[in-house]
Protein backbone atom coordinates (compact mmCIF):
# COMPACT_ATOMS: atom_id res chain seq x y z
CA UNK A 1 0.00 0.00 0.00
CA UNK A 2 1.29 3.57 -0.91
CA UNK A 3 1.73 6.15 1.94
CA UNK A 4 -0.43 8.60 2.00
CA UNK A 5 -0.22 12.55 1.61
CA UNK A 6 1.16 13.63 5.08
CA UNK A 7 -1.03 16.93 5.40
CA UNK A 8 -0.73 19.82 7.87
CA UNK A 9 -3.16 19.23 11.06
CA UNK A 10 -5.14 22.17 10.34
CA UNK A 11 -5.82 20.75 7.08
CA UNK A 12 -6.25 17.49 7.85
CA UNK A 13 -8.84 17.68 10.17
CA UNK A 14 -10.60 20.28 8.10
CA UNK A 15 -11.08 17.17 5.86
CA UNK A 16 -11.36 14.70 8.36
CA UNK A 17 -13.91 16.45 11.22
CA UNK A 18 -16.95 15.87 9.57
CA UNK A 19 -16.82 12.19 9.83
CA UNK A 20 -14.41 12.42 13.46
CA UNK A 21 -16.54 11.46 16.35
CA UNK A 22 -16.38 12.52 19.56
CA UNK A 23 -15.36 8.86 21.39
CA UNK A 24 -12.36 6.91 20.69
CA UNK A 25 -13.03 5.49 17.63
CA UNK A 26 -9.89 3.32 16.82
CA UNK A 27 -8.74 0.63 18.82
CA UNK A 28 -5.10 2.93 19.14
CA UNK A 29 -7.48 5.59 21.23
CA UNK A 30 -9.26 3.06 23.26
CA UNK A 31 -5.88 2.10 24.75
CA UNK A 32 -5.01 6.01 25.53
CA UNK A 33 -8.22 6.70 26.80
CA UNK A 34 -8.54 3.89 28.89
CA UNK A 35 -5.24 5.25 30.41
CA UNK A 36 -6.33 8.79 30.77
CA UNK A 37 -8.98 7.92 32.33
CA UNK A 38 -7.79 5.45 34.71
CA UNK A 39 -5.91 8.69 35.66
CA UNK A 40 -8.39 11.53 35.79
CA UNK A 41 -10.22 12.01 39.42
CA UNK A 42 -13.25 9.85 40.07
CA UNK A 43 -15.03 13.34 40.69
CA UNK A 44 -14.58 16.74 39.64
CA UNK A 45 -17.45 19.02 41.07
CA UNK A 46 -15.42 22.34 41.32
CA UNK A 47 -12.75 21.85 39.03
CA UNK A 48 -12.37 23.95 36.36
CA UNK A 49 -11.11 22.12 33.15
CA UNK A 50 -9.56 22.93 30.26
CA UNK A 51 -9.42 20.55 27.60
CA UNK A 52 -6.31 22.03 25.07
CA UNK A 53 -6.93 20.49 21.87
CA UNK A 54 -9.88 19.20 21.87
CA UNK A 55 -10.79 18.37 18.81
CA UNK A 56 -14.48 16.92 18.55
CA UNK A 57 -15.39 17.22 22.49
CA UNK A 58 -14.46 13.82 23.65
CA UNK A 59 -12.74 14.25 27.01
CA UNK A 60 -15.15 17.64 27.52
CA UNK A 61 -17.75 15.04 27.50
CA UNK A 62 -15.61 12.61 29.73
CA UNK A 63 -15.24 15.77 31.88
CA UNK A 64 -18.99 17.12 32.57
CA UNK A 65 -19.58 13.37 33.07
CA UNK A 66 -17.55 13.30 35.63
CA UNK A 67 -19.18 16.76 37.53
CA UNK A 68 -17.08 19.42 36.35
CA UNK A 69 -18.45 22.89 37.45
CA UNK A 70 -16.21 24.44 34.35
CA UNK A 71 -14.90 23.03 31.40
CA UNK A 72 -13.70 24.89 28.31
CA UNK A 73 -12.50 23.47 25.20
CA UNK A 74 -9.95 25.46 22.71
CA UNK A 75 -9.00 23.96 19.38
CA UNK A 76 -7.26 25.34 16.67
CA UNK A 77 -9.32 24.31 13.51
CA UNK A 78 -12.68 25.71 13.25
CA UNK A 79 -13.95 22.79 11.49
CA UNK A 80 -13.22 20.16 15.07
CA UNK A 81 -14.80 22.73 16.97
CA UNK A 82 -18.03 23.15 14.79
CA UNK A 83 -18.23 19.36 15.44
CA UNK A 84 -17.78 19.57 19.40
CA UNK A 85 -20.26 22.12 18.92
CA UNK A 86 -22.51 19.68 17.67
CA UNK A 87 -22.02 16.72 20.26
CA UNK A 88 -22.48 19.23 23.16
CA UNK A 89 -25.61 21.15 21.69
CA UNK A 90 -28.09 18.67 23.93
CA UNK A 91 -26.15 18.62 27.26
CA UNK A 92 -28.28 19.55 29.72
CA UNK A 93 -26.92 23.06 30.83
CA UNK A 94 -25.65 21.72 34.55
CA UNK A 95 -21.78 22.99 34.08
CA UNK A 96 -20.33 25.59 32.18
CA UNK A 97 -19.03 24.97 29.18
CA UNK A 98 -17.07 27.07 26.31
CA UNK A 99 -15.28 26.26 23.52
CA UNK A 100 -12.80 28.78 21.78
CA UNK A 101 -10.28 28.54 18.91
CA UNK A 102 -6.91 28.44 19.38
CA UNK A 103 -3.71 27.42 19.62
CA UNK A 104 -2.15 25.20 22.31
CA UNK A 105 1.15 27.37 22.18
CA UNK A 106 -1.02 30.13 22.85
CA UNK A 107 -3.79 29.76 24.35
CA UNK A 108 -6.40 32.41 25.67
CA UNK A 109 -7.17 31.84 29.14
CA UNK A 110 -5.38 33.93 32.38
CA UNK A 111 -2.99 32.23 34.18
CA UNK A 112 -3.71 29.59 36.65
CA UNK A 113 -7.35 29.45 35.14
CA UNK A 114 -7.19 25.45 35.30
CA UNK A 115 -7.53 23.22 38.56
CA UNK A 116 -6.78 20.13 35.92
CA UNK A 117 -5.75 20.41 32.18
CA UNK A 118 -6.52 17.93 29.72
CA UNK A 119 -4.46 17.53 26.35
CA UNK A 120 -5.08 13.97 24.70
CA UNK A 121 -3.05 12.98 21.28
CA UNK A 122 -1.98 16.80 20.74
CA UNK A 123 1.54 17.64 21.27
CA UNK A 124 2.87 15.24 19.07
CA UNK A 125 1.51 17.72 15.89
CA UNK A 126 3.64 20.14 17.44
CA UNK A 127 7.03 20.96 17.08
CA UNK A 128 8.27 22.43 20.44
CA UNK A 129 7.04 20.07 23.19
CA UNK A 130 8.48 22.52 25.84
CA UNK A 131 6.78 25.64 24.26
CA UNK A 132 3.44 23.55 24.29
CA UNK A 133 4.22 22.36 27.99
CA UNK A 134 4.96 25.92 29.45
CA UNK A 135 1.84 27.17 27.84
CA UNK A 136 -0.04 23.81 29.89
CA UNK A 137 1.96 24.79 32.74
CA UNK A 138 0.68 28.86 32.77
CA UNK A 139 -2.94 28.00 32.47
CA UNK A 140 -2.91 25.35 35.28
CA UNK A 141 -3.07 26.36 38.94
CA UNK A 142 0.09 25.76 41.20
CA UNK A 143 -0.59 22.07 42.61
CA UNK A 144 -2.72 21.73 39.54
CA UNK A 145 -2.92 18.41 37.69
CA UNK A 146 -1.68 17.71 33.46
CA UNK A 147 -2.83 14.47 32.25
CA UNK A 148 -1.13 14.92 28.19
CA UNK A 149 -1.51 11.44 25.98
CA UNK A 150 0.60 10.59 22.67
CA UNK A 151 0.94 8.26 20.46
CA UNK A 152 3.79 6.16 21.48
CA UNK A 153 7.64 6.89 20.10
CA UNK A 154 7.54 3.03 19.13
CA UNK A 155 5.10 3.71 16.64
CA UNK A 156 6.56 6.04 14.85
CA UNK A 157 9.73 4.23 14.65
CA UNK A 158 7.63 1.05 13.11
CA UNK A 159 6.25 3.69 10.45
CA UNK A 160 2.85 3.77 11.65
CA UNK A 161 0.76 6.60 10.63
CA UNK A 162 -2.60 8.42 11.75
CA UNK A 163 -4.42 8.20 9.01
CA UNK A 164 -7.66 8.94 7.91
CA UNK A 165 -10.21 8.85 4.66
CA UNK A 166 -12.25 11.59 2.90
CA UNK A 167 -13.82 11.79 -0.29
CA UNK A 168 -12.54 8.21 -0.87
CA UNK A 169 -8.95 9.57 -0.41
CA UNK A 170 -6.58 7.91 2.25
CA UNK A 171 -4.60 10.73 4.03
CA UNK A 172 -2.14 11.13 7.44
CA UNK A 173 -1.72 14.05 9.79
CA UNK A 174 1.68 15.22 10.19
CA UNK A 175 3.18 13.79 13.58
CA UNK A 176 6.34 14.56 15.45
CA UNK A 177 8.06 12.42 17.79
CA UNK A 178 8.59 13.60 21.38
CA UNK A 179 10.35 10.74 23.37
CA UNK A 180 10.40 10.06 27.37
CA UNK A 181 13.86 11.88 27.54
CA UNK A 182 12.17 14.76 25.76
CA UNK A 183 9.28 15.21 28.25
CA UNK A 184 11.53 14.57 31.44
CA UNK A 185 13.94 17.28 30.09
CA UNK A 186 10.86 19.95 29.47
CA UNK A 187 9.38 18.52 32.47
CA UNK A 188 12.66 19.19 34.64
CA UNK A 189 13.14 22.87 33.17
CA UNK A 190 9.54 23.83 33.64
CA UNK A 191 8.89 22.74 37.03
CA UNK A 192 6.49 20.09 36.36
CA UNK A 193 6.40 16.91 38.70
CA UNK A 194 5.70 13.69 36.17
CA UNK A 195 4.06 11.70 38.71
CA UNK A 196 2.71 8.94 36.23
CA UNK A 197 3.67 7.44 33.40
CA UNK A 198 1.91 4.87 31.65
CA UNK A 199 2.34 3.17 28.50
CA UNK A 200 -1.12 1.24 27.59
CA UNK A 201 -0.82 -1.30 25.23
CA UNK A 202 -3.59 -2.64 22.56
CA UNK A 203 -6.59 -4.50 24.00
CA UNK A 204 -7.11 -7.53 21.34
CA UNK A 205 -10.73 -7.00 21.76
CA UNK A 206 -10.73 -3.71 20.26
CA UNK A 207 -9.34 -4.83 16.96
CA UNK A 208 -13.16 -5.10 14.22
CA UNK A 209 -12.84 -8.89 12.64
CA UNK A 210 -10.62 -8.69 9.31
CA UNK A 211 -9.23 -5.17 10.31
CA UNK A 212 -5.35 -4.36 8.66
CA UNK A 213 -3.20 -3.51 10.65
CA UNK A 214 0.48 -4.50 11.90
CA UNK A 215 0.60 -7.48 14.25
CA UNK A 216 3.59 -5.66 16.31
CA UNK A 217 1.16 -3.69 17.39
CA UNK A 218 -0.24 -5.98 19.91
CA UNK A 219 3.32 -6.57 21.41
CA UNK A 220 4.58 -3.17 21.95
CA UNK A 221 2.79 -0.02 23.87
CA UNK A 222 0.71 2.26 21.64
CA UNK A 223 0.17 5.39 23.57
CA UNK A 224 2.43 7.55 26.10
CA UNK A 225 0.36 8.84 28.97
CA UNK A 226 1.84 11.34 31.82
CA UNK A 227 0.37 12.70 34.94
CA UNK A 228 1.99 16.33 35.64
CA UNK A 229 1.58 17.94 38.72
CA UNK A 230 2.67 21.82 38.63
CA UNK A 231 4.72 22.98 41.59
CA UNK A 232 3.62 25.58 43.42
Amino acid sequence: MSRPPILDPLEAYALWAPHYPARAHNPVMQAEERAMLALLPGSLSGYSVLDAGCGSGRYVLHALARGATRVTGVDASPAMLYRASEELANLPASATVELVQGDVTQLPMPNAWADLTLSGLVLGHLDDLESALAELRRVTRPGGQLLCSDVHPIGHALGWLRDFRSGGQRYAVRHITHLYSHWHAACAALGLEIEHVVEPMLDPSDIPEGARFDPVALEVPVAIVFQLRRTP
